[in-house]
């Protein structure tokens, strides 16, 4: 069995050259001429014409594509990447303050996705692929205005981000359900594929509630809405709507052997796109609402092993000491079969259900226990086992440094594979001025010390072993770096 290759949606210009075949062919002469045989005229069956479609319920898309086409933007964004190597990128540095002749290598990446335009006054939703680690963000609307955007927060846990542009009196789209979404239902993706800006596909919900396993594991919530509308390269944040022109989706991968769309494309439930949406302009980082149970499908295997009649919902394998179900009384063996009333049978379902809410918010959880159906009605936790509301990093300026820093929440640390760091939200006057250090470069050591804060840097450069500086540090791409003054 093949296995389809995921790829996101990372837009790309696509060239396409086509050339002519020719075959010159003989005509045959009279001689060469094959016989003609005789054939009987004989009487063709009749054709009876069937409609697919009833007459009357053609589906209508002109007022939904309308409706969407001027709310969905065209997306640039450049990245600025030092070598592929380990690299010690302060050379240009180093020439300025030493009179060395350093170097600093670096290229511009460029890259195209889509956006939707959620308020009248500019904020944009798209992947946060899309704008992962970009250095500029360019916005451009149907009618060919070009804005520069601002990133407000990301989320690589379900893939989003926040983006602003300063506009007023924008077209935008409304949220739909995404839990009323049915299979089998008209859906249209509208986009940039290919940078073909402001363009229209139409196909079906062909399932929900899919894995992928794209956004890796821990704390990533990946419930796709499954459709056969054409997405391609440059989809990518672009609107998944419905026939109302409602924003159900945010397009986000397909499934393809050759990178482009072979009929399996996957958006971003709207329920899980405005919940998120929210955490990043309320707090600046998503809020996690967390059950406290570690979860398993419920096969015919396991269900036939533990005893149970039924192969409905979700096998709650372990109560972790302290969460919220254990709290509630729920126990090690317990079958998760519904949220607040809505039904759930596989673990990506009630992930999604889950993922809709924040620490603190009280949910119905419906349990089957040896066959007796059980309600019990917990409250939420975060990561750490209380209902704060985790918001993002405040930033702080460092003089010696002429940075304005940040410190990396867990998501981002999860991401570039490090366990603390100070980003660099801000480059002002000082040394770090025309150095080739990129905004959201991620500083994990200085002088050999971990820095996770304000109070860490401040030790770290008091206590140096010598008489210069060494920072080590990581760029938003993953490569490692670090230099010296």
């Amino acid at each position: 069995m093949r296995k389809l290759s995921m790829t996101w949606m990372l837009a790309g210009l696509l060239v396409v050259a086509s050339c002519g075949n020719s075959t010159q062919q003989n005509e045959p002469t009279q001689n060469e001429q094959e016989p003609v045989s005789q054939v009987e005229q004989v009487q063709q069956p009749t054709v009876q014409r069937v409609a697919f479609l009833p007459t009357g319920n053609t589906p209508d898309f002109v007022d939904a594509a309308e409706n969407s086409v001027n709310a969905v933007v065209h997306i640039m964004t450049k990245v600025v990447r030092q070598s592929t190597t380990y690299n010690d990128f302060f050379g240009a540095l180093l020439g300025q303050l030493y009179g060395y002749p350093g170097q600093t290598r670096s290229n511009t990446m460029v890259a195209y996705g889509s956006g939707v335009v959620l308020t009248p006054d500019g904020y944009i939703v798209t992947n946060n692929h899309v704008v992962d680690g970009a250095d500029e963000v360019e916005v451009t609307f149907n009618n060919k205005v070009k804005r520069t955007a601002t990133i407000i927060g990301t989320d690589p846990t379900t893939d989003l981000a926040l983006i602003k542009v300063d506009a007023t009196d924008l077209d935008y789209l409304v949220f739909g359900d995404s839990d009323q979404v049915r299979i089998g239902e008209w859906v249209l993706a509208v986009g940039n594929p290919f940078n073909l800006t402001s363009t229209v596909t139409a196909g079906i919900v062909s399932a929900k509630a899919r894995n992928l396993s794209i956004l890796g594991e821990g704390t990533s919530v990946e419930s796709f809405i499954q459709t056969d509308a054409a997405v391609n390269p440059g989809n990518s944040g672009g609107a998944l709507v419905n026939t109302k022109g409602e924003l159900v989706g945010i397009n986000a991968a397909i499934a393809s052997h050759t990178g482009s769309y072979e009929g399996y494309s996957f958006a971003i439930p709207s329920n899980i796109v405005r919940k998120v949406v929210d955490d990043l302009l309320l707090y600046g980082t998503a809020q996690r609402g967390y059950l406290g149970v570690q979860i398993a499908e419920l096969t015919q295997e396991l269900a036939e092993k533990e005893g149970l009649e039924n192969i409905e919902g979700v096998y709650v394998a372990e109560v972790t000491e302290g969460g919220a179900a254990k709290l509630a009384g729920m126990k090690s063996g317990d079958v998760i079969t519904a949220i607040n009333d809505k039904k759930v049978n596989s673990t990506t379902q009630l992930r999604e259900s889950v993922g809709q809410y924040r620490p603190g918010d009280k949910v119905d959880v419906e349990v089957n226990r040896n066959g007796t159906h059980h309600h019990y009605n917990l409250t939420l936790l975060n990561e750490s086992g209380n209902v704060d509301v985790v918001k993002k990093g405040d930033s702080f300026y460092n003089a010696e440094f002429g940075l304005m820093l940040q410190s990396v929440n867990q998501d981002e640390m999860s991401r570039l594979d490090i366990p603390n760091g100070l980003k660099i939200v801000e480059i002002r006057e000082g040394r770090f001025m025309n150095s080739g250090v990129p905004v959201n470069f991620v500083i994990t050591k200085v002088n050999g010390y971990p820095v996770n804060n304000k109070s860490d840097l401040e030790s770290a450069l008091q206590n140096k072993r010598s008489r210069r500086t060494t920072i080590e540090g990581v760029y938003p791409n993953g490569m490692m770096g670090s230099f010296f003054y």
